[in-house]
């Protein structure tokens, strides 16, 4: 057996290679891309020989990272490869040392003597289809875009706080089209004053909003009550910054839009696509995000609990002399525990089960979030037991 421990980064890797004893047998740097994999590859063949039966079985390489060209070369390869948390390279590195010294040909020996040691505890990068694969581009790079127009629309909130009050008054979503349009053309107190209710009007109309006399009324006189502002010079900078702003939300929303659409496309072609929008809560975006954060490897979950673990549904437990304490899973997948507490929510009205299986936690006292991520443990049982038997979900059963 040979082991490999490979430290990334932007450019190069960082190699060893390792005997079964933990003698190490050659280390070096590579560039990135096919010229340092090709090096990679005559640094296993000058160890196992080329006669060796089976040579690429007998290579376990231990990288930080489960994706890029690289790992999926590493792959096709043969060899296995082991994704390995940085956290549990940090903590393997101090069994050894408490110095704090670290260097990029230190963590590839790191690496490599983990995967010679503790493969048995470590998982196998997943062998998921390149189906699978697509409809995770597509869906973190959506959700992407969600959260930086939230981040977005948080900045323009806190600068219209700052010198035009009356627009926070006047619109409850900065992030619609209405209140874009509306923003770019009047950025500052005295312009939106002016706004007529014709203009209001219009701008509502290709929003599509309802009720627009109402609300055309309604946004002008926010707009022209009196509030506290700034100088005129001040309120014209931060009318800059604030038309800015709009148009990046614009842009945003515009991309957004697009990218729902390539995920569902993705989506509706992956053959787990009718089990998955089968279970309650999930639609084809929250459905696709699942997808794509699990994978589907039928292999890579051996139970539903190990399913739950790595959801970060299930609980933990702290266990010390007479002390005992089940606490939440604080370390998981921020994308995947996102999706399975929207699903956990939204089932609460399409499934009378969920519905009463949440209602029972609340009766023991238990709180609303915490009621939620139960809820969503269970469901991620019930998909798991879907996806391996193959069968679409039953509310009855």
């Amino acid at each position: 057996m040979l082991f490999v421990g490979d430290d990334w980064s932007e450019d190069h890797h960082d190699v060893e290679l390792m005997d079964t004893s933990g003698r190490r047998l050659a280390k070096a740097r590579l560039p990135e891309g096919v010229a340092g994999m090709a090096r990679l590859h005559a640094m296993i063949g000058e160890h196992l020989g080329e006669d060796a039966e089976d040579a690429a079985d007998q290579v376990v390489v231990g990288i930080e990272t489960d994706r890029g060209p690289w790992v999926q070369a590493l792959i096709a390869a043969g060899y296995r490869v082991f994704a390995i948390n940085p956290l549990q390279a940090s903590r393997y590195r101090e069994r050894h040392g408490v110095s704090g010294a670290k260097s990029d040909a230190g963590d590839a020996h790191v690496l490599a003597d983990m995967v010679r040691t503790d493969s048995h505890q470590l998982r196998t990068v997943a062998g998921d289809s390149a189906q699978a694969a697509a409809v995770k581009v597509v869906a973190r790079a959506h959700k992407t875009l969600i959260w930086e127009r939230t981040r977005h629309a948080q900045r323009l909130r806190h600068s219209l706080r700052d010198y035009f009050p009356a627009a926070l008054e006047a619109f409850e979503d900065l992030t619609a089209a209405d209140t874009l349009e509306l923003l770019a053309k009047a950025p500052d107190p005295a312009s939106a004053a002016k706004l007529t209710v014709a203009q209001i009007t219009a701008a509502l109309k290709r929003a599509r909003r309802r009720g627009i006399a109402d609300k055309a009324a309604k946004i002008q006189a926010a707009l022209r009550a009196e509030h506290l502002g700034q100088p005129e010079i001040v309120a014209a900078a931060y009318a800059a910054t604030v038309r800015s702003a709009a148009a990046v939300l614009t842009v945003l929303n515009e991309q957004i839009t697009v990218l729902q659409g390539q995920v569902e496309a993705h989506f509706g072609q992956h053959p787990d696509a009718k089990i998955i929008l089968s279970q309650p809560g999930l639609g084809p975006i929250l459905g696709a995000r699942v997808l794509a954060e699990f994978g589907d490897d039928p292999k890579r979950y051996a139970s539903a609990k190990a399913r739950k673990n790595y959801a970060g549904t299930s609980p933990i437990t702290r266990a010390s002399g007479k002390k005992k304490v089940v606490l939440a899973r604080y370390i998981h997948n921020d994308r995947l525990i996102d999706a399975l507490g929207v699903q956990a929510f939204s089932a609460l009205q399409a499934s009378p089960g969920a519905r009463a299986y949440y209602d029972e936690i609340r009766a023991r006292e238990v709180s609303h979030y915490a009621a939620l991520r139960q809820l969503a443990n269970r469901l991620v049982g019930i998909l798991h037991g879907c996806l391996k038997t193959g069968t679409l979900y039953d509310e009855a059963t």
